[in-house]
């Protein structure tokens, strides 16, 4: 049997596995202390660990505010990143409404944490889970070098 090569392997698959939770806005703080917990045990140093961890919060914020009240998240070791990766049920978006600029300037009380988010990952997606198969809902993905 043929092993299969790095393309292959889906995401999901790749890396290690360091935390994988639902959550609802009661279990908020609760994740954040487990992001953190988990982003310290694998090495990322402050102040890149507090950026992170206020990052993921924001997104899963976002995910409990305006996608149905709860998400997924999933934590993971890949090669040389901290990466985490939230999931939602809602209406979905595109990384393009996201604002170049530091949004809120005008008095407006939200809309910083995707753009918070971008800002502090080394790497970032956005993604719209598959409609055609009735499956509604986000994946927002961001990560950290460790070194």
């Amino acid at each position: 049997m043929v092993s299969p090569g790095p393309a292959e392997v889906p995401a999901e698959e790749s890396g290690c596995r360091l935390l994988q939770r639902r959550f609802t806005a009661r279990l908020l703080p609760q994740l954040r202390l487990l992001v953190e917990e988990c982003a310290a045990r694998e090495g990322l140093c402050e102040p890149r660990r507090g950026e992170f961890v206020l990052a993921v919060d924001e997104i899963a914020g976002n995910a409990v505010e305006h996608a149905g009240g709860s998400g997924r998240l999933v934590l993971r070791r890949v090669g040389d990143e901290l990466e985490c990766r939230i999931s939602d049920a809602g209406p979905g978006f595109s990384e393009e409404v996201i604002p170049e600029l530091l949004p809120g300037l005008d008095g407006a009380p939200n809309g910083r944490g995707l753009w918070l988010a971008r800002l502090v990952a080394d790497r970032f997606a956005v993604a719209a889970k598959a409609p055609e198969t009735g499956v509604t809902g986000a994946v927002v993905t961001l990560a950290v070098r460790l070194r």
